[in-house]
C-alpha cells in the first residue's frame, strides 16, 4: 500500500513495525480522501492528523493489559482510538461502535483496506444483545461522555479494562461512575490538556 509523499507517516520513536507503517499510511490517506466531502474530523492536515489522533491512540494502545482479546470502541467516529489499536494489538479483536451511517461506512472500508481485525458495529451500543461484553472499552471525544461511560462499563466483563479520554477538568466526574475501580489518570505525551483515565470494573 504505497501511498504518496504527502501521506508518509512520521511516527519515530513509537515502536510500529513496518506493516503498521504501511498501514497508518493507508489510513491516513484514506481519511484525507473522506475528510474532503465530509466531516471525519477538524483536523485537516496530515500532521495535524498524526499529531492529535495517530499518536494520542498509539499511546492508548501501548497503554492495553496483555490479557485483553476483546475490545469495543464506544463512539468510534472517524476510528480513533480504535483503529490505531487494531493496528498497534493486532491479536485484539476490536469492535468498533458508530451509529452515524457515513462515518460507520468509512470505518468499514478503513478495516476492508488496511485488513484489520476488527468488526464495525453500525448502531447504538446500547442496542447491542444484553450478552455482549468485552476485555475493554475505550471512550474518546463521545457526546454526554457521562451517560456513555456509564453505558460502556455495562459492556465490560468483570475485571475489564476501561479507558477514557478526558481532561483534568473533568476528571472529577469520572470518579462518580459506579462499578470502576479507577486508577491514577495518566497525561498524554504532547499533549497540552487531555489526559488517559484507566480503571478495572469491580466483581458484582
Amino acid at each position: 500500500m504505497k501511498q504518496a509523499n504527502e501521506n508518509r507517516v512520521s511516527l519515530d520513536g513509537a515502536g510500529l513495525d513496518a506493516r503498521a507503517v504501511e498501514q497508518f499510511e493507508a489510513y491516513l490517506a484514506l481519511l484525507m480522501r473522506w475528510n474532503a466531502r465530509m466531516n471525519l474530523t477538524a483536523a485537516r492536515k496530515p500532521e495535524e492528523i498524526v499529531r492529535r489522533h495517530f499518536v494520542e491512540s498509539i499511546f492508548a494502545a501501548q497503554q492495553i493489559p496483555k490479557h485483553v482479546k476483546t475490545l469495543l470502541d464506544f463512539g468510534s467516529g472517524a476510528g480513533f482510538p480504535g483503529i490505531p489499536i487494531a493496528i498497534c494489538r493486532p491479536r485484539i479483536g476490536v469492535t468498533l461502535a458508530e451509529s452515524q451511517g457515513k462515518k460507520a461506512a468509512f470505518l468499514r472500508e478503513t478495516v476492508r483496506i488496511l485488513g484489520l481485525k476488527a468488526e464495525v458495529w453500525a448502531g447504538r451500543v446500547e442496542e447491542m444483545a444484553d450478552e455482549r461484553v468485552f476485555d475493554a472499552v475505550t471512550l474518546r471525544a463521545v457526546d454526554k461522555m457521562g451517560a456513555a461511560c456509564k453505558a460502556a462499563a455495562n459492556r465490560l466483563a468483570t475485571g475489564g479494562w476501561m479507558a477514557v479520554f478526558t481532561t483534568l477538568k473533568l476528571e472529577a466526574s469520572l470518579e462518580k461512575l459506579k462499578g470502576i475501580r479507577w486508577e491514577a489518570a495518566v497525561v498524554i505525551p504532547w499533549s497540552q490538556q487531555e489526559i488517559l483515565k484507566t480503571g478495572l470494573r469491580k466483581s458484582v
